[in-house]
């Protein structure tokens, strides 16, 4: 898979076992975590409008972005930044701005209405500002994992990009029989 390019596949790469099952875990990261850790936080680092990444939105209008740490027991794992556009508003909008440090995660997978679309993965370098900015959180490799897909309700559509620190690997796989 080449570095900073989003495909629907995450395929191809002789990848750590753990790493795969987090990168391809269907469901709601935050509940995966909170099963997975002692103490579960997600911890905000950014709420409020700004400008989108080149490939988030068309014509690079107006966002709201937010920016978590989700981390068990005090350690940082996962790097959360997600994007809602600002040119329409509705019940997504009003939810971001109010969210705090609650997981978004919960939201999106227990409120009826939500679909997801396909997960994208991605192999970020240095070069990528997801990247540089998951890298202030803690100890990276040359390179950092990361998936993104967007959650639709109604007209309103947010992308939820995850960048997977290295210590991710470090917290014990769920045992499913599925897998």
């Amino acid at each position: 898979m080449l570095a900073g390019k989003w495909r629907p596949r995450f395929s191809g790469v002789r990848q750590d076992p753990v790493l795969r099952s987090w990168l391809t875990e269907p469901d709601s990261l935050t509940a995966r975590c909170q099963q997975s850790c002692g103490e579960f936080r997600v911890r905000l680092l950014k709420n409020g409008r700004g400008k989108p990444l080149a490939d988030e939105l068309p014509y690079r209008r107006q966002a709201w972005v937010r920016e978590v740490s989700l981390e068990c027991d005090g350690v940082p794992v996962i790097f959360a930044h997600t994007t809602l556009s600002t040119a329409t508003n509705g019940r997504l909008t009003r939810w971001l701005s109010r969210l705090g440090s609650r997981s978004l995660g919960s939201l999106l997978f227990s409120y009826p209405g939500f679909r997801r679309d396909v997960i994208e993965y991605c192999r970020l370098d240095k070069r990528h500002p997801l990247f540089q900015r998951a890298a202030m959180l803690g100890e990276t490799d040359g390179y950092l994992w990361a998936r993104r897909s967007i959650h639709r309700l109604g007209r309103q559509q947010v992308l939820v990009t995850e960048v997977f620190l290295p210590v991710i690997t470090r917290i014990k796989p769920r045992l499913e029989s599925s897998r």
